[in-house]
């Protein structure tokens, strides 16, 4: 009936959504700063938002998944370090959007250096986060 039937499945489908918007959204700040363009940082906006929900639903469907698939010991030390920065990371952008949100989706010229080290940052880890978990599989 439904097209996934386990939080593993679920979990496979949703966890590409944070690294891929995460990194675009640093991306199109990126381009959006240097092309004075916008419309660049608007999107760079609405994909961080996007990451941030994408990022609660593929680590509730892990936690869910966590429990659910048989794995070794080894696998299970990697599913925990996968776990640990994958929350982290989903809080730090999360505080990041809050950061955009507070100062209405536009970041002030003095502000928006820092900024862009810390989501760049971010991507980075995402990026390892995505690398532990596909280290599972």
């Amino acid at each position: 009936m439904f097209l996934f039937n386990t939080a593993a499945e679920w979990h496979a489908a949703l966890n590409d959504l944070p690294p891929t918007l995460f990194a675009a959204s640093v991306a199109f700040d990126l381009l959006g700063s240097i092309l004075k363009r916008d419309s660049l940082k608007a999107t760079g906006f609405w994909t961080l938002i996007g990451g941030v929900l994408g990022s609660v639903l593929a680590v509730a469907s892990g936690l869910i998944a966590e429990d659910r698939i048989a794995h070794s010991e080894a696998v299970h030390q990697i599913m925990e370090r996968h776990e640990t920065w994958a929350i982290s990371v989903s809080i730090a952008f999360a505080l990041l959007a809050v950061w955009r949100i507070w100062r209405r989706g536009t970041l002030p010229r003095a502000e928006r250096p820092t900024y862009l080290v810390l989501a760049s940052l971010g991507a980075l880890a995402i990026l390892y986060t995505a690398h532990l978990g596909g280290t599972m599989v």
